[in-house]
């Protein structure tokens, strides 16, 4: 794989988590465990990159696509649930997406929801 960095993130270096991996940190980081939400969200940026990169437009940072990408990824893990028996990915792929379509649409300003910003640690 060739070193792509964004956001000061090499991407070669993110984790590849196995869907075991990802349920198991899914359920402790729904108990209140911070380190596997910082886990999860390290563990699934190869998902938001894999995303950002169908948005390739001149012009455009890919740093602030995949920032927006980021924050719609903190969405979907905020509001995932457990329950309803389906993949994170299959629930969080339209999130990311809108994120970064919102971004491109609203004049490319990144705005963090006050949801996100509330649980800034």
């Amino acid at each position: 794989m060739q070193k792509v960095v964004i956001c000061g993130v090499d991407t070669t270096g993110l984790p590849r988590l196995s869907t075991k991996e990802n349920e198991e940190l899914m359920k402790r980081l729904k108990s209140g465990d911070k380190r596997a939400r910082d886990e999860f969200i390290v563990g699934n940026m190869r998902l938001v990159l894999s995303l950002v990169k169908r948005f390739r437009i001149k012009n455009l940072g890919v740093d602030d696509v995949f920032q927006a990408g980021c924050v719609g990824l903190i969405k979907a893990i905020d509001g995932f649930d457990l329950s309803v028996g389906v993949k994170f990915s299959t629930y969080a792929v339209p999130m990311i997406v809108g994120e970064i379509k919102r971004y491109l649409r609203d004049g490319n300003s990144l705005r963090v929801s006050r949801s996100i910003r509330d649980t800034a640690y």
